[in-house]
């Protein structure tokens, strides 16, 4: 098995690696380490969680303790691009332990504080710079910052800039550095934009490549409870009071939903806080320390805010959005089961989210088991009770039901209000005119129910929301679910 020593690092580095008790290399870094250190650019295709930060810093601290030249006044000599404050701030503390008693300085730059507190940081020049590309522009253009010194560039997670669309933002940075650097490139996935932007970026690239974006990780288990909108938050509720969850990521489409989902939380008496990018700096570290504490076991995110998100002792993850990219799926059931330990990932899914389902069983190329909601729990519609049936295919090739015929992400097309559904409020007003199957019109549907059609559920008692309360089940010790308890269905819950 190879280790840390024959992968061509010095000794310095090697006792700074055992004393922080890295033992053993991971595949990205055996890969990556040899080729960063013969200067040569590298192409990476690498997920969070791969340890690909150590892939790059580590290369790139040999070189500047090798080559003790000052850093430039208002400048960089290596210059590490980020999508998100966490993640730079991250990947900033991951130099700082690298490169403890190397005599190296760094720092890292991000939107959401006063830009006069990072021109005073830059002023006196930097050997590592860790940036978020809007924050990095701001400094350039106040002239508080220049890149014709760099010579390593590092562009880490570029699939998520250009999520966030600093497409333009990076297409500038390029034209700013010198031609002649030293650049490592890393994506989690490689779809035809950014492997345009690298070749824009790299020399003669090596590429390397670990852990595929279709592949989930094999210690989580996976399941998915069918129920509407609507009552996804009762049933999250009562899965968040299960004994067997430790420590819970809980991810939303929208920045509107993560908030929405506290606040209802907070009503439940259960004690959450969510991050997303209005959050200011700020909110969004006190988050996470009180995450990674413990202090506070539920922190409710979404995909973009969640890069960067390390926290060792995640157990589960619940979708209570499906995502509509099914390689989001991936990204966020990988947030637990991490250093070998094992994790549990549930996705609430409603009618019109089925297409995303769909479409993730077709990435990672294995269904998602099905979990029963609790007995006793109202999902809201009797055909979102159990696994839906083979659907047919309609519209471009999507399946039929709710949203059928839209081609992909069909929900999205519409006004949609929280959780992709249409939005009623934003409907053709041409539409009121419009009959239902029986030959009423919508009002006089609303007016005089069909009693053919009724679900005698909804003559039971409602609790404050205008929902039927709903009731645990699952045992004395409070369990929701079954399968949530460690290795669940391993153990034959």
């Amino acid at each position: 098995m190879t280790t840390f020593s024959e992968l061509g690092l010095s000794a310095t580095v090697l006792k700074t690696l055992a004393a922080e008790g890295y033992e053993r290399p991971t595949p990205i870094q055996i890969q990556a380490i040899p080729h960063a250190l013969a200067g040569r650019d590298i192409l990476g295709i690498a997920q969070t969680g791969t340890g690909k930060t150590a892939a790059f810093a580590l290369p790139i601290i040999e070189r500047l303790v090798a080559d003790r030249r000052p850093a430039p006044r208002r400048g960089a000599r290596a210059l590490v691009l980020s999508p998100t404050r966490e993640l730079a701030s991250q990947i900033a503390d991951s130099f700082a332990v690298y490169a403890r008693g190397l005599k190296l300085t760094s720092g890292v730059i991000f939107g959401g504080v006063p830009v006069g507190r990072h021109e005073r940081q830059v002023a006196p020049g930097t050997d590592v710079l860790v940036a978020t590309p809007g924050r990095l522009l701001d400094l350039i253009d106040r002239r508080a910052l220049s890149l014709d010194q760099v010579e390593v560039l590092v562009l880490d997670e570029a699939d998520q800039m250009l999520d966030l669309g600093f497409i333009h933002a990076l297409r500038r940075i390029v034209t700013l550095l010198p031609k002649k650097r030293h650049t490592l490139f890393f994506s989690a996935t490689m779809p035809s934009t950014i492997a345009n932007l690298a070749d824009g970026y790299l020399t003669d690239p090596v590429k390397v490549a670990v852990t595929p974006v279709a592949t989930t990780a094999e210690r989580v288990e996976q399941r998915v409870t069918f129920v509407e909108q609507g009552r996804k938050p009762a049933l999250l509720e009562i899965v968040l009071r299960d004994p067997a969850i430790d420590r819970v990521l809980v991810f939303t489409r929208t920045k509107h939903g993560a908030d929405k989902v506290v606040r209802g939380l907070e009503k439940a008496g259960i004690p959450a806080f969510a991050i997303h990018g209005n959050k200011s700096q700020g909110q969004r570290e006190r988050a996470l320390e009180a995450f990674r504490k413990g202090s506070c076991k539920v922190l409710v995110a979404t995909d973009i805010a969640a890069r960067g998100i390390d926290v060792e002792g995640v157990s589960h993850v619940v979708n209570f959005d499906l995502p509509n990219v099914p390689e989001q799926y991936v990204h966020r059931i990988g947030r637990t089961a991490r250093a070998g330990a094992d994790g549990i990932a549930l996705s609430f899914c409603n009618g019109e989210e089925r297409a995303y389902l769909k479409d993730i069983e077709k990435l990672t190329r294995q269904s998602v088991p099905v979990a029963p909601a609790p007995a006793g729990f109202d999902v809201g519609s009797p055909s979102l009770a159990a696994a839906p049936e083979p659907q047919k295919r309609g519209g471009r090739g999507r399946p039929g039901g709710q949203g059928a015929g839209h081609g992909r992400g069909a929900p999205a097309q519409a006004s949609r209000g929280e959780g992709g559904r249409p939005d009623a409020r934003k409907s053709d007003a041409r539409k009121s005119d419009a009959r239902t199957s029986d030959g009423r019109k919508p009002q006089e549907a609303a007016r005089k129910p069909d009693s053919r059609n009724a679900d005698p559920r909804k003559a039971e008692g409602r609790r404050g929301d205008g929902r039927k309360p709903a009731p645990a089940s699952g045992g004395r010790d409070g369990s929701a679910i079954g399968w949530l308890s460690a290795g669940g269905p391993r153990r034959g819950r």
